[in-house]
């Protein structure tokens, strides 16, 4: 069964703080108040946002206060009435709405609806120690991702979250069998509907969300540009684009590593932000699932780095990364129909949803 559903994502800096809390505990509770299934809070390697602060894990100066991301996903009916809340909430940063669909038990290897066909990513949400037989959940979930031939995935750790509507926040010297983790893969509409069901088959009653997306570069070969699109909808609702870099962190540009080189350029730029996130785990293109290994000689884990602005910045951004990855990467481009970004006491955007039929 595949139903509609909605993603909300929060991008900030891990030590704003809300009422004396950190915002990200006051952001962690409001979605288990409000009964969210599955929500994730992830840790960033580097950022910047609308004031160009760079923050990331190189210095210690730096590392004080890390860009971290938020993603919570749930009904519309769960997920409209608790924008309000987050918008009041939220005072420096950037809020993302997005529409997507939520697969389920019984699901058919049919032809997935609308236009997600063209190219669609996948986001598979599992608990951080969650096995299939003796293996982990998301080995499990890559191997057979890569088997039927999609394009990329990449595994990102939470460190705190919602699953099955519950709180699940990482502990020193605990378990954390269900702290969230997600596994983000891309690939044609067509593999990722035929996937589904061995998935849904495979694992302990997973959430699994599937959305529409434009495959633009591939190991460094350019597929596409970015849907052009207007800068607001018919009802004169603001449109936005999100960019998705999926790259790792052995991969160079002129002896730096593509995602730092990413956020460097980026913030020389009028970009409002980016983020890299970096996984545990992946693979892309033809190389195979990789990732952390214990006595491993240099670190061979995946980047994801994400922007999101209108689409004008996001053209001239995609020039940018369009250099940046000529030899790597897999790069992917959608609608973001509604965003909302904050600082110095100043809201602009919104979260009412804009269409556009592209």
């Amino acid at each position: 069964m595949i139903t509609d559903c909605l993603k909300v994502t929060s991008y900030f800096g891990e030590r704003e703080r809300i009422g004396g809390r950190l915002f990200s505990d006051v952001l962690l509770d409001t979605f288990e108040e409000y009964g969210v299934g599955t929500s994730t809070l992830l840790r960033a390697t580097a950022g910047f946002g609308l004031r160009h602060h760079l923050r990331g894990d190189q210095t210690l100066t730096l590392s004080e206060d890390p860009s971290v991301t938020a993603v919570a996903v749930d009904s519309r009916d769960r997920i409209t009435p608790m924008l309000p809340r987050l918008a009041a909430l939220q005072q420096r940063g950037m809020l993302t709405v997005e529409r997507a669909r939520l697969v389920s038990a019984g699901s058919g290897p049919e032809p997935l609806p609308g236009q997600l066909d063209e190219a669609t990513k996948l986001t598979v949400y599992l608990g951080r120690h969650e096995r299939v037989g003796d293996r982990r959940a998301h080995l499990v979930v890559c191997d057979l991702l890569k088997a039927r031939g999609v394009a990329g995935a990449t595994v990102l750790v939470g460190v705190d979250g919602t699953s099955r509507g519950r709180r699940e926040r990482a502990r020193f010297l605990a378990r954390n069998l269900e702290v969230p983790t997600i596994v983000v893969a891309v690939g044609e509409g067509t593999r990722v509907g035929r996937v589904l069901p061995e998935l849904v088959d495979r694992l302990d009653r997973p959430t699994i969300s599937i959305e529409r997306v434009r495959v633009c570069k591939r190991d460094g070969l350019l597929l596409a540009r970015p849907h052009p699109l207007p800068e607001h909808d018919e009802r004169g609702l603001g449109l936005w684009q999100k960019l998705s870099i999926f790259t790792s962190e052995s991969h160079l540009y002129d002896g730096e590593p593509v995602h730092r080189a990413l956020i460097r350029r980026l913030r020389a730029t009028s970009s409002r932000g980016a983020t890299s996130l970096r996984g545990a785990w992946g693979f892309h293109g033809d190389h195979e699932p990789h990732g952390d290994r214990l006595l491993q000689l240099g670190r061979r884990v995946p980047v994801l780095t994400v922007t999101v602005d209108t689409p004008a910045r996001i053209r001239a951004a995609f020039d940018v990364v369009d250099e940046l990855t000529r030899d790597h990467g897999l790069v992917t481009c959608e609608m973001v129909p509604a965003m909302a970004y904050f600082g110095d006491g100043v809201a602009s955007g919104g979260l009412e949803l804009g269409s556009f039929d592209f």
